[in-house]
């Protein structure tokens, strides 16, 4: 486990104890856990991204570089129900705008903890995350012959732009991360298997909607994505993960309407209703075949009342319970 002893543990586990309520009464921050060589098997691992790289690039609101202590502080109180199994692997640290650098720990560190048989939720920096957590899951399935991956995007934004610096020489941001992974998936010779649900018309250009077409984007609108619109988004799902054998889940945070999730980079006009998103979260835990999820963007500088934090740290606790129970 050389690459997770080398990552930044920051955030000190703290909360309140109900000795009187016994074991019933546990919380995370109770029974949270450093990795070792023996608690990692079908332990839920949490990793931070801490990067603002990818947001400045992108001309962003920085600040999401802070996003995953600020969840673990309030996961620390949350109450243990079936996740019992809790690692705190640490956070990767971007230095400077050394962004690809930061990726390629992340990486590596994903790699780590699937290779123990570890649930590993991320909790980024911006959606540059997703580059990171994929080419990971890809490091883990490297000796595979053309895995199936399937990503499962809840987001606003497609994500596949084209970004040049001024000398014309490329470089990834918050936007960019799933047009790099259809790159990537083209030169492995595997297929490009994307499914993005939320997106905005408002938020994406005509090219972004060509690219997704021309890639064989599955996607639907927020507007598509209403209460009463939920089972047809829990069939396109149930469809899309039929269609492949691993799964990776990535929450792009301004999903949510800002009513919901104020703390973000661009904020949602619309969004899709959290009672949506939890269960599109569902369905992919209980495809069976998930393997690996992140959220991104949580920017706690413009969070309110820690509000932001509570909907994350509600979404991790989600992910970590259902998961628990895969494992079980």
């Amino acid at each position: 486990m050389l690459t997770l002893k080398t990552l930044s543990h920051t955030h000190h586990w703290h909360g309140r104890i109900d000795a009187v309520e016994g074991a019933l009464g546990t919380r995370w921050h109770q029974i949270m856990q450093m990795p070792t060589s023996d608690n990692l098997n079908q332990a839920i691992a949490l990793i931070g991204f801490n990067c603002d790289a990818g947001v400045a690039r992108n001309h962003g609101r920085v600040g999401a570089a802070k996003g995953a202590d600020a969840v673990r502080a309030l996961l620390g109180g949350m109450p243990v129900h079936e996740a019992t199994r809790l690692v705190d692997a640490g956070n990767v640290v971007c230095e400077n705008d050394d962004m690809e650098a930061a990726q390629t720990t992340f990486s590596a560190s994903i790699a780590e903890l699937l290779a123990q048989n570890t649930f590993p939720i991320a909790i980024g920096g911006g959606h540059e995350i997703a580059y990171g957590t994929f080419d990971g899951l890809a490091l883990h399935l490297q000796n595979k012959t053309k895995p199936r991956i399937g990503i499962l995007n809840l987001d606003a934004h497609f994500d596949l732009r084209l970004n040049e610096n001024e000398q014309g020489v490329f470089r990834g941001h918050s936007g960019t991360p799933f047009r790099q992974i259809a790159e990537d998936c083209a030169a492995r010779d595997w297929d490009f298997n994307y499914c993005c649900l939320g997106v905005s018309r408002y938020a994406n250009t005509p090219a972004l909607f060509q690219r997704a077409n021309d890639l064989n984007v599955i996607y639907c609108l927020d507007e598509d994505m209403g209460l009463l619109q939920r089972a047809d988004v829990l069939q396109t799902v149930l469809e899309f993960t039929q269609s492949i054998d691993y799964l990776y889940l990535t929450i792009d945070l301004d999903v949510l309407p800002a009513s919901v999730m104020p703390a973000v980079s661009a904020p949602a006009a619309r969004g899709v209703a959290l009672e949506i998103a939890e269960a599109v979260v569902d369905a992919a835990i209980d495809s069976g075949k998930l393997l690996v999820a992140d959220l991104a963007e949580f920017n706690p500088t413009y969070d309110i009342d820690h509000q932001g934090a509570r909907v994350a740290a509600r979404l991790v606790a989600r992910l970590a319970n259902r998961m628990a129970k895969q494992f079980s």
